[in-house]
């Protein structure tokens, strides 16, 4: 029986996938994609790959997890190589340990393979490093929406008062929840703050305020998702040292 591979296709600059997930779309003879891969490098199957599209959007979900864990299963015991491919890296709001639970609980073999994460990679593009030695020590990847609607369980008390840089994925919805949670606990309202609109892509945008004013720029400038929170000090650094040519605001 062949190996199932989850793989990481990177943020969406088609030159930040690995050697080894560019090998392993090469090679498969099944692909199941997510909506935030970077079609292109889809290019690079065979042309006698199954290529199955999983994409999910808030609420409207191609496939649904269940059917993409039976997928998996499905094609494996087939003796087929499957490919997973999912945005970023598949171990950071991927669902890829889900996915390897499933293929371990039916004793099939997979290889997890790791991506570049938009929370360090969009970030970088806009010129925010997620460290710096005189600005921030410490970093934490967050998810900005809950399961399912579920009852928030994200401490963000410890966020706002003991990490100097916060990296929140798929937040836009929630940035007016997002925002008043840390000006709850304590974050300073002057705290800079920047959304990285398809960060890594020809498309980036970034927009960058304070907790006060990031809801209001975020509306007229009209950013929505797939957009990456950068909060932290970190962020006075776009000005400086942004170096990815971006679309002009209007």
């Amino acid at each position: 029986m062949e190996k199932v591979i989850i793989a990481g296709a990177g943020p969406g600059d088609l030159e930040l996938i690995t050697v080894k997930a560019l090998k392993a779309i090469q090679n498969a003879d099944v692909i199941l994609y997510d909506r935030l891969i970077n079609e292109e490098l889809l290019r690079e199957a065979s042309e006698n790959a199954i290529l199955i599209y999983c994409g999910k959007k808030p609420k409207q979900h191609a496939l649904i997890q269940q059917e993409i864990n039976e997928q998996l299963v499905k094609y494996a015991l087939k003796g087929l190589k499957v490919l997973r491919l999912k945005g970023g890296d598949p171990f950071v709001f991927g669902r890829g340990a889900e996915e390897a639970e499933v293929l371990a609980d039916a004793g099939i073999p997979f290889e997890i393979v790791p991506g570049i994460t938009s929370g360090i990679a969009a970030a970088a593009y806009a010129g925010i490093p997620v460290t710096h030695r005189e600005l921030s020590s410490s970093f934490a990847i967050v998810t900005g929406h809950m399961k399912n609607e579920e009852e928030d369980a994200i401490k963000w008390k410890n966020l706002a008062q003991g990490v100097d840089t916060l990296a929140i994925y798929m937040g836009v919805q929630n940035l007016p929840y997002i925002v008043s949670q840390l000006l709850l606990y304590g974050k300073n309202e002057e705290t800079p703050v920047a959304l990285v609109n398809w960060g890594t892509y020809g498309k980036q945008r970034t927009v960058t305020g304070t907790l006060s004013t990031i809801i209001q720029v975020v509306q007229a400038e009209k950013i929505e998702n797939p957009s990456m929170i950068i909060v932290g000090k970190v962020v006075k650094m776009h000005e400086k040292i942004s170096w990815f040519k971006e679309l002009a605001l209007v």
